[in-house]
């Protein structure tokens, strides 16, 4: 059976280790050392001035609106997992959708401006599939109206753009450690913010809103994480150029098969100027038959692609409606392939193989 992805698993050895010092310690959570180590680490790797560890990439983007002070109407992407709207509406906010750009599947800037109006507060944007959105597009319009931006960064660890990593856009950006993640903590994800003030509201957020044992800052919630998730993020971050360098590889073998063989299958474009992570692999088909042919042929070969992201945002039941037609019909049409760093060659050209037959049958 090939998933569409599978957990990167570093060597049991290297994990039991770190288990040690935490029962020797007994500090099982509440800023641990391995927290604060897991911390620091990855505010280098990000050439960041702070990030926050937090439980999940979900409360992570509702502590950065909560943070910011964002009210209102927040304009979004309606092509990003549930959590992206979920969270704005969680937050008492409204989800105003912005359609994508049919190239990079990205928020399409050149539509956020049509959409600001008084209530308007902030833009919250998806790096969809590490996929750096029109950052400076963006910046132009927050700054022009003055708008916060939180940049959902799920997809994006390890994405470089214009030579700095894509988490230092924005005000805030969001991430995600979950376990099918490129990097993950098992559950897990966090904030990187450059501004000391919002860094230091965060982190008292993220603890209830603790300022020491017998004080408070203001309202938090319980978003912190513990000593074993930070000791995963520990001991799978040295690997994490390997993870990539493997993902590209088989990228650049699916791209081979599958895009030079008139099979009238697309990919999204990458901007110029990326550094990219290979953290997902869609395609997208002529139309929504050819996907569900391939998808149950695949099935039948116990190979579980998935349809990130279907359906669009934009037909969830609690949100307004808006004309997003390009989200729409990319929704139909995408299907994630499997990409993960356990996948051998040959399985992506069986998988291949598969996918060529189906759709030379069609035709």
């Amino acid at each position: 059976m090939i998933n569409v992805t599978k957990s990167f698993l570093p060597p049991i050895e290297n994990y039991t280790k770190l288990l040690e010092g935490i029962w020797s310690r007994a500090h099982l959570t509440n800023n641990g050392p391995l927290l604060m180590e897991l911390e620091e680490k990855l505010k280098d790797y990000f050439g960041a001035r702070h990030f926050i560890f937090m439980n999940n990439g979900t409360s992570a983007i509702q502590i950065a609106l909560k943070g910011l002070g964002i009210t209102g109407e927040v304009i979004t992407t309606p092509f990003s997992y549930v959590a992206t709207t979920s969270s704005i509406v969680w937050e008492n906010c409204e989800p105003v959708f912005a359609d994508i750009d049919k190239h990079s599947l990205t928020i399409d800037a050149n539509l956020i401006e049509a959409l600001i109006t008084p209530r308007t507060t902030a833009i919250l944007a998806t790096h969809v599939y590490g996929i750096p959105c029109n950052v400076e597009g963006i910046e132009k319009i927050a700054k022009k109206h003055g708008l916060k931006v939180i940049y959902d960064a799920a997809h994006a660890f390890g994405v470089n753009y214009k030579g700095k990593a894509l988490v230092n856009y924005g005000d805030a950006s969001t991430l995600s450690f979950h376990a099918t993640k490129l990097f993950h903590t098992t559950e897990g994800g966090g904030v990187v913010a450059n501004d000391e003030t919002i860094a230091h509201r965060f982190s008292y957020m993220r603890n209830f809103g603790h300022k020491g044992q017998e004080d408070f800052w203001g309202i938090g919630i319980n978003a912190k994480n513990s000593e074993f998730h930070a000791a995963m993020g520990l001991c799978v971050l040295p690997y994490i150029e390997e993870i990539i360098r493997k993902r590209k590889d088989l990228t650049e073998l699916y791209d081979e098969l599958l895009l030079k063989n008139d099979l009238q299958i697309t990919r999204p474009v990458i901007p110029a100027g990326t550094d990219y992570n290979y953290a997902y692999y869609p395609v997208l088909f002529e139309n929504e038959g050819a996907l569900l042919s391939v998808r149950d042929s695949l099935n039948a070969e116990f190979v579980y692609p998935r349809r990130y992201f279907y359906p669009s945002l934009s037909s969830l039941n609690y949100v307004k409606k808006y004309a997003v037609p390009v989200s729409e019909e990319t929704s139909r049409r995408v299907l994630c392939l499997p990409l993960f760093f356990e996948l051998e060659p040959e399985q992506v050209k069986r998988i291949c193989q598969v996918i060529s037959q189906v759709l030379r049958f069609k035709s």
